[in-house]
């Protein structure tokens, strides 16, 4: 195994790289101008259709550093699939099939296809029919449509383990041996990792061969002047406490990052029917466009930008006292580069991240990264949000007595007094309400963040064993009680408690330590899972399939019974 050096050192410039055109034209189009170090050691080793293990804790531009040089070597002509992606989730997955798109832009018939688990079937078997030339996927979905003969690996050229060691956590060890053993040999393999445990060597060991190592240590840490926090949001509510942050935070200028070009444009438009002056900075827009856009910034003609990785990349502007993370990145790495944009030059600077109840895995995985916890906030209440927009109100009349001539309005309340016999208290309390009718000085209470028992309970709870065929009970007196649902598959179908797991955890945003008891029966199952599910959960998870089997789920009143060994088929390691 080749070793290259740790390095931070100034990198060469993509065009030196030795990318073919359209994908180097589409990186200069992207406005990317310096690869990571990443990307500088990975890149024309993968172009030269070398085996490459690759360990990158922090720094950005992992997805560019095989997706660029693994592009180059597609054929495009060729109408089967040459490269396969895998990754530990379905965000994952979309997020590198979006960048594997913009990269190839200028790629003539170019298709790719991310499959995942919650997708239905026949979606993804018209879409494999348009013979994507790249594959992203994760393992068991991949697996499955392998079996039932949709995917057909034989002309593979290259294969990618993205967050291999996350894969492994997850359960995915047999899957993924499965997956190589049913593909051809002399494979093209890229693995990468944040870590190297002794599992992701011996994966390495069997099926990398003779591979370049690439270890790039930290090119960044979080800045000792950012104050960070992060906000649990229930689902569905992320808007509403973005706006009642932005009230209630007293910032200069702001940073809000999303995932997708098209969430850029969507929130903006948003923010600017609350009031807020807010722009998107997205890929799609031209260097003119996007230079005006950040002068308007720089220049205090605009608090509020709404960006991707991508676009910010590059951005640094003075004046930006916040960031927050709408949508909380996949790769920890990221949200370091992210809240860096904010304290600079030895000035303080605030990072708020907003996540729902299902990304508390994100969550820890971000302050693994950091080496450090970021502490919890609640979204501004109702009645702290009334108290704010009364005291700025005040505060306007204040100033209004003590900075402007009122002669004709005083004139004009006596006269309505006197002739229509109104009370100027009366007047003063209905023009108020005219003055607030668009942004209510008053503000309805709702529930921003779920129950703190639902956001908790994944602490009082241990891992679930790796191989257990029943997972027992795990309360006690003091944890909420657990409502049991039933589910339509079983031990005919072939499932094991490990798929219910991996699919509803997926499905429903839970943790999978919060998933109680599972007790398999001939044909359906019995689930322990947290009370209070909502609607929109509960009636996604009616069309969720596991083992060709909708979930069909419903509320139970039969018990969990004794566990029972579990039968399992031999048509692959997970017997779907």
């Amino acid at each position: 195994m080749d070793h290259l050096p740790d390095s931070n050192s100034p990198a060469p410039g993509f065009a030196e790289l030795g990318l073919c055109e359209p994908v180097y034209r589409a990186v200069a189009g992207l406005g990317y101008e310096t690869p990571t170090p990443v990307q500088t050691q990975c890149i024309p080793h993968l172009l030269e259709g070398r085996d490459l293990l690759g360990q990158a804790q922090t720094g950005t531009g992992k997805t560019a550093a095989f997706a660029l040089p693994l592009l180059c070597r597609i054929q495009t002509d060729q109408n089967l699939p040459q490269l396969l992606v895998l990754t530990p989730t379905r965000e994952l997955a979309l997020q590198v099939a979006e960048a594997f798109q913009d990269y190839a832009q200028h790629l003539s018939q170019f298709h790719i296809l991310p499959i995942y688990g919650g997708q239905s079937y026949s979606l993804q078997i018209r879409q494999l029919k348009r013979h994507p030339q790249v594959i992203v996927g994760t393992p068991g979905r991949v697996m499955d449509h392998m079996r039932r003969g949709n995917l057909m690996l034989n002309k593979l050229r290259a294969i990618v383990l993205d967050e291999a060691d996350e894969m492994l956590n997850m359960g995915f060890a047999e899957d993924i041996d499965w997956i190589f053993e049913s593909c051809p040999d002399g494979l093209q393999t890229a693995l990468f990792s944040a870590t190297m445990p002794e599992a992701i060597k011996r994966v390495a060991r069997e099926r990398l061969t003779d591979p370049i190592e690439v270890r790039v240590r930290a090119s960044a840490e979080t800045v000792d002047t950012i104050d960070q926090h992060h906000c649990m949001v229930a689902r569905g509510h992320k808007l509403d406490a973005l706006t009642r942050l932005l009230e209630m935070e007293n910032f200069d200028g702001m940073v809000i990052f999303v995932r997708t070009k098209n969430a850029t444009t969507e929130l903006a438009d948003k923010l600017k029917a609350h009031g807020f002056a807010a722009e998107a900075l997205n890929g799609d827009m031209n260097q003119e466009l996007r230079e005006r856009t950040i002068g308007r910034l720089k220049d205090g003609q605009l608090d509020i930008l709404i960006a991707t990785d991508v676009a910010a990349r590059g951005l640094d502007v003075d004046r930006l006292s916040h960031v927050i993370n709408y949508d909380i990145p996949t790769d920890p790495a990221a949200y370091v580069h992210r809240i860096g944009r904010t304290g600079r030059a030895g000035r303080t600077g605030r990072a708020i991240l907003l996540i729902e109840p299902r990304e508390r895995s994100l969550l820890r995985a971000i302050e693994r990264t950091i080496r450090r916890s970021i502490p919890a906030m609640d979204p501004p209440s109702a009645a702290a949000l009334s108290a704010s927009r009364i005291e700025r109100f005040t505060e306007d009349l204040r100033q209004t007595l003590s900075e402007q001539d009122l002669d004709f309005f005083y004139r004009l309340v006596a006269r309505l007094s006197k002739e229509q016999e109104l009370d100027p208290l009366d007047m003063a309390a209905a023009l108020c309400f005219l003055l607030q009718r668009e942004r209510p000085l008053e503000v309805e209470e709702k529930r921003l963040s779920p129950p703190p028992r639902e956001r908790d309970r994944e602490r009082q709870r241990p891992r679930e064993r790796d191989g257990a065929r029943e997972r027992p009970p795990r309360r006690n007196q003091q944890d909420e009680q657990l409502t049991s649902y039933r589910i339509e598959v079983g031990h005919s179908h072939g499932v094991t408690p490990r798929e219910i797991v991996g699919a509803i955890a997926n499905e429903a945003g839970l943790d999978g330590r919060n998933i109680g008891r599972i007790d398999i029966r001939d044909d359906y199952a019995i689930v322990d899972l947290p009370p209070g599910m909502p609607k929109d959960i509960f009636q996604h998870l009616q069309r969720v399939y596991v083992c060709g089997q909708a979930l069909k789920i419903r509320e139970s009143t039969e018990p969990p019974s004794r566990p029972r060994p579990s039968k399992r088929r031999n048509n692959g390691p997970r017997g779907r």
